[in-house]
């Protein structure tokens, strides 16, 4: 019995150790079975990359192409009007010449001429308010500045009524000859206020045409490039055409500036002249009857 007893226990003994080492190893070896498993396919399959990389990549060279091609048109621009002065003919050149002339010269008639507008009702301001409300015309006319119009004409009046016996001036009546002078001096202000006028009229009036002749001229090279390439290819009428426009927009933008100015100088000088012709009227009248009461005195 107690033979087969410690056979049984080692039996038992040999067992227990058995499947404490299956228990032990079981898990660890399916675990590398299953690390096994999932590498295999991992290391079969293709290797996976960002695809943001090489689209950004790509992506660069297309956004660095147009902006060459930008720098490209800006710098090689074949319509433009750079490109119509180095490239046209004389003929062109010309037009384009006058053009710029006719614009220089309305913008400086049109400033000019209001200056000497603003100066002119500033010196009729300074008449009413010091030579008006003199006591006496000699210091009514000192109170004037050397420059101011309307001083010289006072004096012109001045010695129209001073200076009329002892000449043949005699067989006019004196007031007639005091109106006569005083009137002839206001013409003088008033004309010298109208000069530079017929200028802007010309220009307002010739200038569409003038850009309209630089458009035709455009056309008829567009038309030559037409029955040399033998079709109406885009490259080959833009050049032309665009000289065509670009006239005829310089042309409209000297025209209009010259009419506005041209219609707007007119009502101001309307009005000066208005003041013009009051002041000499008064003036005719204040001589006259001066000079009746100094001959009455006598």
């Amino acid at each position: 019995m107690n033979r087969l007893s410690t056979r049984n226990w080692g039996t038992r003994a040999i067992a227990s150790i058995a499947l404490a080492l299956t228990l032990v190893v079981a898990p660890v070896a399916t675990g590398v079975a299953i690390a096994q498993d999932a590498a295999a396919p991992a290391a079969d399959a293709p290797v996976m990359t960002d695809p943001a990389a090489p689209a950004a990549d790509a992506a660069a060279p297309a956004e660095a192409a147009p902006i060459a091609d930008a720098e490209m048109a800006e710098v090689e621009n074949p319509y433009g009007l750079k490109a119509m002065w180095e490239h046209g003919d004389y003929i062109s050149k010309g037009t384009l010449f006058i053009l710029v002339v006719m614009s220089m010269g309305t913008w400086y008639i049109l400033f000019t001429k209001i200056l000497d507008q603003a100066k002119l009702f500033r010196q009729a301001k300074a008449v009413d308010s010091d030579f008006w409300k003199a006591p006496t015309l000699q210091e009514g006319l000192d109170k004037l500045d050397r420059g101011n119009q309307f001083r010289a004409l006072i004096e012109k009046g001045l010695g129209a009524a001073q200076h009329h016996e002892g000449r043949l001036t005699d067989q006019i009546d004196a007031p007639e000859w005091i109106a006569n002078n005083l009137q002839r001096e206001s013409d003088t202000i008033q004309n010298r206020l109208q000069g530079g006028l017929a200028f802007l009229a010309t220009v307002g009036s010739t200038a569409p045409f003038v850009g309209l002749f630089g458009t035709v001229w455009g056309i008829y090279h567009a038309l030559i490039a037409i029955g040399v390439a033998g079709q109406a290819s885009i490259d080959k009428v833009a050049g032309p055409v665009g000289e065509a426009l670009i006239m005829t927009a310089i042309g409209l933008a000297v025209a209009v500036p010259a009419v506005l100015g041209y219609n707007w100088l007119v009502r101001r000088n309307k009005a000066a002249a208005f003041i013009v012709q009051n002041f000499t009227t008064d003036y005719a009248s204040y001589l006259v009857q001066s000079r009746a009461a100094t001959a009455r005195s006598h």
